[in-house]
Parts: structure tokens; C-alpha cells; sequence
């Protein structure tokens, strides 16, 4: 087991290949809407 092992995460990598192990990195939302009512209210 190691970088020769497809079945590890860093054998993956060194084959350059995803699955179970290495999944594809899941994308972010590119910014998360601010929530009604959250501004800061100065008095």
C-alpha cells in the first residue's frame, strides 16, 4: 500500500485518478447571500 496502491488516497494521486478515496473536490458557493436583517443597526 502506498503511491503505487490505486485503492489509497495517495496512490490516486500519483496515478492522477478520483473515486471512493479521492473523491473531486465539491465546489463552494461563490459567496452565500447575507440573511434579511442581519446589517448592524446603529442608534
Amino acid at each position: 500500500m502506498g503511491a503505487g496502491d490505486s485503492r489509497t488516497r495517495r496512490g490516486k494521486i500519483n496515478i492522477g485518478s478520483y473515486g471512493n478515496s479521492r473523491p473531486h473536490r465539491a465546489k463552494k458557493p461563490a459567496a452565500p447571500a447575507p440573511k434579511a436583517g442581519s446589517k448592524p443597526r446603529g442608534k
